[in-house]
């Protein structure tokens, strides 16, 4: 089997990516139907939008930690079924009511809310029960192919979501009728998850116990400069810099004043872009930390050179290249992450990962918003970019003050979880501790 696809030598993660795939795809299809729900039949503007992704990731701010500790403790395929189900009645009912005519924008706001909670539970479970699927030396491919899943649904949804939204009118009831989709697509996964062979999961042992379980996992994360190195750069580039449904929504509607067709095109073209960086993650064996610093980098970069392009044809052309940055940076930090942590604290390790990337949008993305309704479209892209640029900055500073000096970056390490790194942490820990 090609080493792109070697974790689908396992029956269950065969199961779970085909799932995802259609689970994924309706995701983006509510998300494209909501956004245009929001800005057109609803009359709302880049605040409302705002508030909109705000409130469907503050529940990622407040609950995913404790979520991890609850990860940690329970059976996740159980628990992944549970969370696809909450979130499945959540954009039923969002449907229903797009659907009838009776949306308003306080409705989209407290569904959003309601959607947040479900995938708060669901995201550290999700990300964690990789490691149950396939072994460790699978674990970087699996974590390349499930990007590579979300982004294929990435393409297909966005687009799909468009013609779908233009072919029934444009309207609410048009949104309605795909974000109904979405609520189906659920059933996927969760019929996926019980055909699996519990045999063949490498579940651990919970070790779990009594009320200090959240903080034990904070105290864990603090003592390892290498995860600390990738939240400083997933905070910042997941707050300002990746509000990508509410940057493309404003450029496409604002500066080039396109359709739903158009706006949804730009999605897929910036997932062209993710799903050849996810298949090309796939394939690594090692991820060294400066990957990371330059992907990151690259990312900023790109979003300002996006804000500044003439015409939506030169926008969505370049937006692949925002599309691979992106994806190189997640894949790589969401699998060093997951190597370098122990297995018995995986699943609060991946919660706070997720709380930062995730947790930060009810921050950034009102502000972005605000900057994009008070300055323009462009702006969102130039702010949300230097931003990028400011944490890469800091992170590498961080790092090089816990590690001794910038050669931990700009040199090539041993791979995530190696004996070096392992030395390197305990160094760092003993220095703290002087």
């Amino acid at each position: 089997m090609s080493p792109t696809f070697r974790a689908l030598r396992n029956p269950n993660y065969r199961l779970y990516l085909v799932g995802s795939v259609v689970s994924n795809t309706g995701t983006w299809l509510q998300r494209t139907a909501q956004d245009w729900l929001v800005l057109k039949p609803l009359h709302g503007g880049g605040t409302d939008l705002g508030v909109v992704t705000a409130l469907q990731f503050l529940p990622v701010l407040l609950l995913t930690p404790y979520a991890g500790v609850v990860a940690d403790r329970f059976p996740k395929r159980r628990m992944l079924q549970l969370t696809q189900l909450s979130m499945a009645a959540a954009s039923l009912l969002l449907g229903v009511l797009a659907l009838s005519g009776a949306a308003q924008i306080w409705m989209v706001y407290v569904l959003s809310f309601v959607f947040g909670v479900g995938a708060a539970f669901d995201v550290p479970a999700r990300q964690s029960f990789v490691s149950e699927m396939v072994g460790p030396d699978d674990l970087t491919n699996a974590v390349g192919l499930n990007s590579a899943a979300f982004n294929t649904a990435r393409i297909v949804g966005p687009a799909l979501a468009g013609l779908l939204i233009a072919a029934f009118g444009g309207g609410a009831t048009a949104t309605g009728i795909v974000i109904l989709l979405n609520a189906v697509s659920y059933l996927a996964v969760i019929v996926q998850l019980e055909r699996m062979n519990t045999a063949l999961l490498r579940i651990v042992p919970s070790r779990v116990r009594g009320r200090g379980a959240l903080m034990d996992g904070v105290r864990y994360v603090r003592t390892q400069p290498t995860m600390l190195f990738v939240l400083v750069l997933v905070f910042f580039a997941g707050t300002f810099g990746m509000n990508f449904q509410l940057t493309s929504s404003l450029m496409a509607t604002q500066v080039f004043g396109k359709g739903a067709g158009e706006f949804g095109l730009l999605g897929s073209t910036l997932a062209i872009g993710s799903l050849a960086g996810a298949l090309l993650a796939a394939r690594r064996t090692t991820i060294p930390l400066r990957l990371l610093a330059f992907a990151a980098t690259g990312f900023g970069v790109a979003e300002i050179v996006a804000g500044s392009l003439p015409s939506y044809v030169a926008f969505a052309i370049f937006s692949p290249v925002i599309g691979f940055c992106t994806i190189t940076l997640l894949n790589s930090s969401n699998a060093t992450i997951q190597v370098t942590s122990d297995p018995a604290m995986r699943g609060r390790s991946m919660a706070l990962y997720m709380t930062v990337v995730q947790g930060g949008t009810p921050i950034g993305a009102p502000l972005i918003g605000w900057v994009g309704q008070a300055c323009g479209a462009r702006w969102t892209l130039w702010v949300g970019g230097s931003m990028v640029l400011l944490g890469v900055v800091l992170a590498i500073a961080l790092l090089a003050r816990l590690r001794g000096g910038l050669s931990s970056v700009l040199t090539p390490l041993n791979p995530p979880g190696s004996l070096v790194n392992r030395v390197w942490d305990d160094q760092a820990v003993a220095r703290a501790r002087k």
